[in-house]
């Protein structure tokens, strides 16, 4: 089949269609879209399971299926050495994925309303909701 000198060409427009429509930006997506665009959501706990993650790590993850305020439902990582949750916990997720758990896009905050802080935390206590230990004098 011969191509003309036009078929041939790249597909790109002319500068007089750039002026009369311009580029449109590139719409970026949400990486935690259960959450519409607020910085944590309360929920109730449905189940609470270990997974296992992908390959080459081999691990019990603590996870909790979580309805949202909204009425959405989620998977939320449950961070730090042990926990207190189970069925009907009411818990504060936040958004952030967990790299080897495929699906888990949320975290469950420590130390906020049903979810006990993480005990006998001595560095990183911020994000286990650990209090301040008492110093020994």
């Amino acid at each position: 089949m011969l191509l003309t000198y036009y078929q041939e060409k790249a597909n790109m427009p002319t500068i007089q269609q750039l002026i009369r429509q311009p580029r449109a930006p590139k719409k970026r997506r949400s990486k935690s879209p259960a959450l519409q665009k607020c910085p944590q959501r309360r929920g109730v706990c449905l189940q609470v399971k270990t997974k296992t993650p992908k390959k080459p790590n081999s691990a019990l993850r603590k996870v909790a299926w979580v309805r949202l305020s909204t009425g959405q439902e989620v998977i939320a990582y449950i961070g730090g050495e042990g926990h207190n949750l189970q069925e009907h916990s009411i818990v504060l997720v936040r958004g952030g994925r967990v790299k080897d758990l495929p699906g888990v896009r949320y975290h469950i905050v420590r130390g906020a309303l049903d979810c006990a802080a993480v005990k006998d935390r001595k560095q990183g206590r911020s994000k286990y909701g650990a209090k301040r230990p008492k110093s020994k004098k």
